[in-house]
């Protein structure tokens, strides 16, 4: 039985001991949620976004590669919203795979919000804080089979640096993967606090950030190959949305941003031009329009209650073609 949403908790329940959701009433606004609308939320984490969602009176399907998650959104979620809410433990890279197994054709919006929630970074046994000891893992789907050890203890002092370099965008990758390989003769590396504390003998303060900071941002997102499953969910949110439904990312750091900023380009202009065609030609991949020119950020506000908003970015696209079109030409 649905259960309407007047008997939900109050939406300022959101701000759990999961999670603190970012830009939520931002979020609501960017999918133009009504009544009865098909939304994924393809990052479920805490559900705090599922559930102001379902406060607007849509239906939810959750989407989180995380065990983890799912299990304390079936306790805090799905417990209030009925069958106005389906969870899959799924990364959201596969969320057109996931809808044609539950029959869904075409929804009315995508959420994604990108990243590593407050309750994986502050639980030491998920090994993706470097201010707690814990095994060095970082799988948001722990059952994935390589785990942050396996590439520092493994790689080559050139993948490492390239990784850092790439991945975590860090200044002093040659000197933190040299670092790492000669550490690791006398034994393997396998906890987090040793491997912060090696990074901070080489790699110079910045500020407040402490040193190990972009090289577990690197780690992190090469086990779990972020970039890739944002590129590949995406392309899954363009097949699946109706005309006119809304896709929604929140971003946190610049590889990610551009990577959506990129594709927002790529979707949103009508021709191409290029110096060796006699006249510009129609994009066959515009597939959106743009709902702002600019990304949103948070409010202060926001930033006083959530300092982990600080670097959010949220874009916005809406379908406006039926069909999912060709790449790019040549």
């Amino acid at each position: 039985m649905s259960i309407p949403s007047s008997d939900l908790p109050p939406i300022e329940t959101i701000v759990s001991d999961y999670h603190v959701p970012v830009m939520v009433e931002e979020v609501l606004t960017a999918l133009a949620v009504r009544r009865g609308r098909c939304i994924v939320d393809g990052t479920l984490g805490g559900g705090g976004h599922a559930k102001a969602l379902l406060h607007a009176g849509a239906k939810i399907i959750g989407l989180d590669q995380d065990i983890g998650a799912i299990g304390y959104c079936i306790q805090h979620v799905v417990v209030y919203a009925g069958d106005t809410v389906r969870l899959v433990q799924a990364n959201f890279r596969r969320l057109d795979l996931v809808l044609q197994r539950l029959k869904i054709e075409k929804v009315d919006g995508v959420l994604l919000d990108i990243g590593v929630s407050s309750r994986q970074l502050d639980r030491a046994e998920r090994g993706f804080s470097f201010q707690k000891s814990g095994p060095l893992d970082m799988r948001m789907d722990r059952a994935g089979s390589v785990a942050a050890a396996d590439i520092v203890n493994e790689a080559g002092q050139d993948e490492l640096a390239r990784m850092f370099r790439v991945y975590g965008e860090e200044p002093a990758a040659g000197r933190a993967a040299h670092a790492i390989v000669d550490a690791r003769r006398k034994g393997p590396i396998d906890d987090t606090l040793h491997l912060a504390r090696l990074l901070e003998q080489v790699i110079p303060k910045r500020g407040p950030r402490h040193p190990a900071t972009k090289v577990f941002q690197a780690l992190r997102m090469v086990v779990n190959d972020e970039l890739g499953a944002l590129a590949d969910g995406l392309e899954a949110a363009a097949k699946c949305l109706s005309p006119g439904g809304r896709l929604a990312v929140i971003t946190f750091h610049s590889l990610e941003d551009r990577l959506v900023k990129n594709f927002c380009r790529e979707t949103t202009l009508a021709q191409l031009d290029r110096p060796e065609w006699p006249a510009p030609r129609a994009n066959p991949r515009c597939m959106f329009r743009a709902v702002n020119r600019k990304a949103l950020t948070p409010t202060d506000r926001e930033l006083a209650r959530n300092p982990r908003s600080r670097s959010a970015k949220l874009r916005v696209l809406e379908r406006t073609a039926s069909n999912f079109t060709a790449p790019l030409p040549g």
